[in-house]
Parts: structure tokens; C-alpha cells; sequence
């Protein structure tokens, strides 16, 4: 074997599933077709659940050091929804795709590991005991596991043949970065009275320190085909017809088409490859949920993955990531699909499609819709469908970030191991067992008893035995 798992895709799924694979001890290649980085934003935020996960991995603090990155307003639909700083820890975070990847491919090559560029996918084949993977450049690798990160038009998703149904795209609109002069708003919406629209969300600043946004325009007669290039006439009249001469162009930095196609693979695994990303969803840009699903993806597998190159991976393991993040997946594909129809994507006026969302905005104004819709849009509503959910609320859900004394449960979580919360000194010698992979935090812990996963998720909590929960998710133990 040239390494243990070879990852096709060095964007923000890519490289975080490389850095979980790093945690984990696991020799990894991460390949990529292009030559370089992209300097294009494309995602433009990072939700609540993937800024834990990162601080359950000491990237957080340096991630937003790299610039100004504020907490800003999300929304459902156009629909702002306030922050409630008790809900979520951590905030929805402006933080553009380029400001990430630039950060997580500088961290890599820290701990060295390099990106593979100009390694385009030709071939693969696989067997019962690896991968073999071909490259236009005429490189070869053999890895016990390779995992699609390449993006909507995935090439290992075309050469393993994979079902990709669901809704082809019908209508584009313009998507941009942009300086503009004359925004008033953090975020915003706007509409006009004939069905065209605009939405705007700050992207930073360029390295002259001017801020940059993102521009998003839409309505009748804006969908056009992908390949017509987007221009600043097409900018200036858009912006105009939504805001009058209030907002302007500056410049134009990119800008591209985007179409509503939604679409799902029908299974994550195909035996020794998996595919995480966009190559295994597409959906349109809502909600900053694309990149953080895609992250999300690749924080499931991480530890999965490497507990099978280590052999203590118990049976069906790695089974448990196409259960845990299809119905995932397919939850974002639904409530982008929801947002699009609320916010009149095509520019029709509908009369039926108007009132409902009149209907929707009054009742986003209650604090129990804002909080669902809050949880919805940021992966903290996941729960994912362990053994044992009947027995305790928090099972299949995220950790709640305890204060356990000595340290967070989010600063525990940086040694990729799980964690066994044993206030009581209960369990000290079941737990010594799985030692070598789970660390146990006894008394001090303030907290009724749970097990962790690596990626945060607990999967037994309260005052049974543990050890068919650590057999299940940990393997036998030494």
C-alpha cells in the first residue's frame, strides 16, 4: 500500500478529513486536480456545529485570527433570525471557503502532509484489500480507502457509476463578489415589487482592507445558461433594479451562475471508497449549509475510518456513516428546497407562493420557530439514530460543552479519543480496557455519566453499564 487512504479533493471536506485522519495516526494522500489553490470565496460562513468542531480540534482560536470574521445574522429563507447567545455557543461566523482552505492547507503542511496538485482522476479499481486509483499525470496509488471529496461533478462518483437522483437544475441566477458602495446592512434581502431580488452578506475585506460582500441576484428573466459569462452590466442593472442608485459596483472580483439542481447519491459507501462533500450532495447555496455539510461529512468518517486502518473498527462501523449522514444530507436537501420555494427563487409573484410566505414570516417572529429554524440551519439539530436514542435525550446528539474542572469537554475532545464521563468513580475498570482509545474523566466531572464519540457526539448516557456502548462504537477492547 502506498498510504492508508487517499482523498480525491483538497476543498474544505477534503482537507478537513485529512486532518482528522492526521489526529488519528493514519497515513493519508490528498490529491487534487488543480494546480493551485482557488482564490474564489464560493461558501461564505461557517454554522455553529462545525465551529465546535473545530474547537474540539484547537483550530478555531487560529482559524479566526486569520482576519476579521464576525458573528453575523443568519436566516431561513430571507427571514433574518437573531442570535441568541444562549442558544448556540459559538455563532454563525463569516468565514469565506478561500480563508479556510488557504488555513487548513497551511496546517497540513505543517504536520506534513503536502497536497497532491495536478492529480487528476482517470481510473479506480478496487478489491478486498484496497483501492488503486490512476491519474491523468500517470501517477498510480494503492490505499486501503479512498474517499470522494471532489466536488458536484465528482469524478469518482462518475467512474463508480454511483445513483445521483433528485431534481435537475431548472434556472440559474448570478452569484458574485463584489465591493459595493451604498450598503447599509450586515445582511440583507431585498426584493422589489416585480419579483426581483438581491441578497447580501459581508465576505471580509481584500488586502487593501476594503470590505467585500457577496452578492446574490435572481428573478424574471435572470436565469440564463451557466456558460454566458456574468458581467458588470449584468452587476449594475441588477443591483439597480432591486436598490434604485442607493447601492453601487465597485468592482467586481469572480462571479459565476449557480443552478437549483438538488441532488443526492443513493449510498455514501461503494465498498472501499466513500464519498463526503458536494460529491455526494448538491443543493443551492442557503443558509451557509453546503461547506459545513460537507465538513460535517468528514468529521463522521475521520474516526471511523481510522479505527479500521488501526483494527479496532468493531463490525459495521464504517457502515454507520452512510446511516448517520444520508438522512443528514437529505434534511439539507429539503429545507433548501423549502427556502427556495418561501423566497420565490424564480421571481414569480405567486399570489399562493406570496401568502405563505407572509404566513412563515409571522410566525418566524415567535421564539420557539426561531430556535427550531435556528437549530435546523446550523447542524445542532442532528441526532443521529444511535443504538439506545429511546433510552436518553442527549444520545445521538452533539456533547454539551461541560465545564468538567480540569478542562472543557471540547479541549478533552482534542486528542481524537473518545470520552467517558465517570463523576462517580464508577466505571474506572471497565473503562481501562478501551484505554488505549477512550479517555475516562472521573470524579470532578459534575455531570451525570455519557460516553463521546471522537467527533462529539455521545452515545450512552446515564446510570446502565457501558460497555456494550463501548463495544459497539469502540471495537473489543485490548
Amino acid at each position: 500500500m502506498d498510504t492508508d487512504v487517499l482523498i480525491v479533493g483538497a476543498g474544505p471536506t477534503g482537507m478537513t478529513l485529512a486532518n482528522e485522519l492526521l489526529i488519528a495516526g493514519v497515513s493519508t494522500v490528498l490529491a487534487d486536480k488543480l494546480s493551485q489553490r482557488s482564490d474564489l470565496s464560493r461558501a461564505g460562513g461557517v454554522q455553529s456545529r462545525t465551529l465546535e468542531a473545530l474547537d474540539q480540534r484547537g483550530l478555531l482560536e487560529p482559524l479566526l485570527a486569520t482576519g476579521e470574521h464576525p458573528a453575523i445574522t443568519g436566516h431561513f429563507a430571507g427571514i433574518p433570525l437573531p442570535h441568541d447567545a444562549n442558544r448556540h455557543r459559538l455563532p454563525w461566523r463569516s468565514v469565506p471557503q478561500v480563508v479556510i482552505e488557504e488555513f487548513f492547507e497551511q496546517h497540513l503542511a505543517a504536520h506534513g502532509l503536502h497536497v497532491r496538485r495536478d492529480h487528476e482522476l482517470v481510473a479506480l479499481a478496487q478489491d478486498d484489500d484496497g483501492v488503486t486509483a490512476a491519474f491523468a499525470n500517470g501517477a498510480t496509488l494503492r490505499s486501503r480507502y479512498l474517499v470522494a471529496a471532489d466536488g458536484a461533478h465528482s469524478a469518482v462518483r462518475s467512474l463508480l457509476r454511483a445513483g445521483f437522483p433528485g431534481q435537475p437544475g431548472t434556472l440559474t441566477i448570478a452569484a458574485a463578489d463584489v465591493r459595493l458602495g451604498g450598503v447599509d446592512a450586515p445582511t440583507s434581502h431585498t426584493w422589489n415589487e416585480d419579483g426581483h431580488w438581491a441578497a447580501v452578506f459581508p465576505l471580509g475585506t481584500d488586502p487593501q482592507g476594503r470590505q467585500l460582500h457577496r452578492l446574490v441576484l435572481g428573478g424574471p428573466g435572470r436565469s440564463l445558461p451557466r456558460d454566458i459569462p456574468v458581467t458588470e452590466d449584468e452587476i449594475r442593472h441588477g443591483l439597480s433594479t432591486v436598490f434604485g442608485p442607493r447601492v453601487h459596483l465597485l468592482e467586481l472580483r469572480y462571479a459565476r451562475r449557480i443552478t437549483n439542481a438538488s441532488r443526492q447519491v443513493e449510498q455514501y459507501r461503494h465498498g472501499r471508497v466513500f464519498l463526503a462533500g458536494d460529491a455526494a450532495h448538491v443543493h443551492l447555496p442557503l443558509g451557509a449549509q453546503g461547506m459545513n455539510t460537507g465538513m460535517q461529512d468528514a468529521l463522521n468518517l475521520g474516526w471511523k475510518l481510522g479505527a479500521a486502518v488501526h483494527g479496532w473498527a468493531p463490525e459495521n462501523l464504517l457502515d454507520t456513516y452512510h446511516a448517520e449522514r444520508h438522512p443528514a444530507g437529505a434534511a439539507v436537501l429539503r429545507n433548501v428546497r423549502a427556502q427556495s420555494l418561501l423566497m420565490d427563487w424564480a421571481g414569480t409573484r405567486d399570489p399562493e407562493v406570496l401568502a405563505a410566505r407572509e404566513i412563515f414570516t409571522a410566525m418566524a417572529q415567535l421564539p420557539d420557530t426561531q430556535r427550531h429554524l435556528a437549530d435546523l440551519m446550523s447542524g445542532m439539530a442532528i441526532r443521529y439514530p444511535l443504538h439506545g436514542t429511546e433510552a436518553h435525550s442527549l444520545v445521538g446528539r452533539p456533547a454539551p460543552d461541560l465545564d468538567l474542572g480540569p478542562a472543557r469537554v471540547h479541549e478533552l475532545l482534542r486528542s481524537g479519543h473518545g470520552i467517558l464521563l465517570d463523576p462517580g468513580d464508577t466505571f474506572a475498570g471497565v473503562a481501562g480496557r478501551w484505554s488505549d482509545r477512550v479517555d475516562r474523566v472521573g470524579q470532578g466531572a459534575r455531570t451525570e455519566p455519557m460516553l463521546i464519540r471522537p467527533d462529539g457526539y455521545v452515545c450512552w448516557a446515564g446510570a446502565a453499564d457501558p460497555e456494550p456502548a463501548l463495544n459497539r462504537w469502540f471495537g473489543e477492547p485490548r
